[in-house]
């Protein structure tokens, strides 16, 4: 018996069987994305903080001024800086979530599939 060669259907074979790996790599693509944003908003807050930094120091008329005026904008970087954490925390468990409902997919759909060759 001899059947006829089919390309439509391999294509569709591999695209269904390779589906999960595009989720995957599109949603590591999209981490990667959001994690170089954050770290470009981090790096500003820090040249926020240099700059402010030098322009207290070439303002400041005594040294208690200046230390004054030091700790103020640590204070308000730190403040920042924890928020940051947190936006970076939440960026980290978007993804954890977005590669585990891959991987869920990916095992459901090859539970399927090797149940319905083993019927």
């Amino acid at each position: 018996m001899t059947t006829a060669f089919d390309p439509k259907s391999l294509i569709d074979h591999y695209r269904s069987a390779f589906a999960p790996v595009f989720k995957a790599q599109q949603e590591g693509l999209k981490s990667f994305d959001r994690i170089g944003r954050y770290q470009f908003a981090v790096a500003g807050d820090y040249l926020d903080w240099t700059l402010a930094q030098a322009k207290a120091a070439l303002d400041s008329q005594s040294p208690s001024e200046l230390v004054t005026k030091q700790l103020e904008l640590t204070s308000a970087l730190s403040d920042k800086l924890r928020a940051r954490a947190q936006e970076f925390l939440t960026l980290a468990t978007e993804a954890q979530n977005g590669l585990a409902d891959v991987v869920t997919e990916l095992t459901n759909k090859t539970v399927a599939e090797a149940k319905k060759r083993a019927a």
